[in-house]
């Protein structure tokens, strides 16, 4: 499986022009997008959760090697704050699950003042246990859940570390917990801002390819969208991929798949 490589979110005005043609009625970006891309993650559904039908319309608009990771409502993660998450959890893969075959992983972003609770991480983890197959993304934003006994229970559970990027540098402890990989990226130091130079993307490459093989999926998602930066960056980073022969999927301007691999 390869490095899948796609932006936090599509809907953004100042990528017409950039990514979307300038006529493009904005009905038909996501089509587009999933044309350009073969994974986006879903941010808008952290502010509100859609209806089944929506993700059902998302479902008809992208072709069936595409997937969508779905970020997990903020009443799950910022109101109840992990707990009784059973009826959250289930009122989102209830809706996500209109997504069928093409629904990605289900990212929990927690919130930055959220301190650890290893024991209430495990309870809402244990909550999608009943959805077979759904991958599931943790990134904490608190320094205390920095422990071992946080690293076991996300690796008991499954689920993923998210690795996160703040101007080039890992704000995040680069655990491996699972047996594919997350990687967002914030904010990078180079200009314009928010942009990501090529010494930063190739640094968070090396550390990719050292902690998983070539047929591990680890998803890249690039959040620093204001101006295009992460368009710019993401196919930056694809091509960064394809150029050390790892597997990629498809970015705007880059070849599919590894150096001589069907593509």
């Amino acid at each position: 499986m390869p490095i899948v490589v796609g932006t936090s979110g599509w809907q953004y005005r100042d990528w017409r022009g950039l990514l979307y043609p300038p006529d493009l009625p904005q009905r038909d970006w996501l089509a587009y997008y999933a044309g350009q891309y073969a994974t986006v993650e879903n941010n808008s559904t952290f502010y509100r959760l859609p209806a089944r039908d929506t993700f059902a319309d998302w479902q008809a608009k992208i072709p069936a090697d595409f997937v969508m990771t779905v970020k997990a409502s903020r009443y799950l993660t910022h109101v109840r704050r992990l707990r009784d998450p059973e009826e959250p959890v289930a009122k989102l893969m209830a809706a996500a699950t209109g997504l069928g075959g093409r629904l990605g992983p289900v990212l929990l972003q927690l919130p930055p003042n959220l301190t650890a609770d290893p024991g209430r991480l495990a309870a809402c983890l244990a909550a999608f246990g009943p959805y077979r197959g759904v991958q599931l993304a943790v990134e904490p934003r608190h320094p205390s859940w920095w422990t071992g006994e946080v690293r076991q229970v996300l690796a008991e559970h499954g689920a993923a570390l998210c690795w996160a990027d703040q101007l080039g540098r890992p704000v995040t402890p680069l655990w491996r917990t699972a047996g594919w990989g997350y990687l967002r990226f914030h904010q990078g130091a180079a200009q314009p801002w928010p942009r990501y130079g090529q010494r930063a993307l190739r640094s968070w490459l090396d550390r990719v390819a050292e902690t998983w093989p070539d047929e591990a999926t680890v998803y890249v998602y690039f959040n620093n969208d204001p101006g295009g930066a992460a368009v710019a960056d993401s196919a930056a980073f694809a091509a960064a991929c394809h150029r050390a022969g790892r597997t990629v999927t498809r970015a705007p301007g880059v070849p599919t798949c590894s150096p001589g691999s069907p593509g």
